[in-house]
């Protein structure tokens, strides 16, 4: 997805991911032909078609509507009608905020699951969602990260792993998050970048 895209078209939004390149391209040709929505798509690891598509509710459920005409298999579909700005502005970009007294993360095994997560993460309790980390370098699964009082994570990590449903993969809490541990979630979930940054003594 481009990074230069304009800001989400909230209130209302709409993901698909497909097993197929090719089946998701169509299903995202026929969206756009149909429908007056934004329209976000690309591939994601390991070698699947993710399509997202924001507006007024009327045009997104048009969009559903339109995918399932197309008749192409899915592996998983997420209609969010009302989504929390907290999850828009979080899949422009996120990051860690002032020490909290927990953190939860719940990971899924797909984009939409874990967008429509963070969505009932948020709505459950007075957290800040502080990561979402989509596929490209985590072989296709997902995860969020929330932060706040211990009490209110807890809830939070409930709503997100019940919302997931089938396509949650774990889910945890954790409270007073050393600032090591902060800071490397702040800086790349990914080891490598991490490991890259690290001095290395004469061998």
């Amino acid at each position: 997805m481009s990074d230069t895209a304009p800001p989400l078209a909230a209130p209302a939004l709409a993901l698909w991911e497909f097993p197929s390149i090719a089946d998701g391209v169509l299903a995202a040709d026929a969206i756009a032909k149909s429908t007056p929505v934004q329209l976000l798509s690309g591939t994601t690891h390991p070698g699947k078609y993710v399509i997202l598509a924001a507006g007024d509710t009327a045009s997104v459920d048009v969009a559903l509507g339109t995918v399932s005409d197309v008749g192409r298999p899915v592996s998983d579909v997420r209609f969010l009608p009302d989504i929390d700005p907290a999850v828009v502005h979080a899949l422009g970009s996120a990051g860690t905020g002032p020490a909290a007294e927990a953190i939860g993360v719940v990971e899924t095994d797909s984009v939409p699951s874990c967008v429509d997560a963070a969505d009932a993460a948020v709505k459950a309790a007075a957290v800040d969602l502080t990561g979402l980390h989509l596929a490209d370098d985590l072989g296709g699964k997902a995860y969020l990260v929330v932060e706040g009082s211990i009490g209110d994570v807890e809830a939070a990590v409930e709503s997100a792993a019940d919302r997931a449903g089938a396509q949650l993969v774990n889910r945890v809490v954790i409270p007073l998050l050393t600032d090591d541990l902060r800071d490397d979630l702040a800086a790349s979930d990914r080891f490598l970048d991490r490991l890259s940054g690290v001095e290395r003594g004469a061998s």
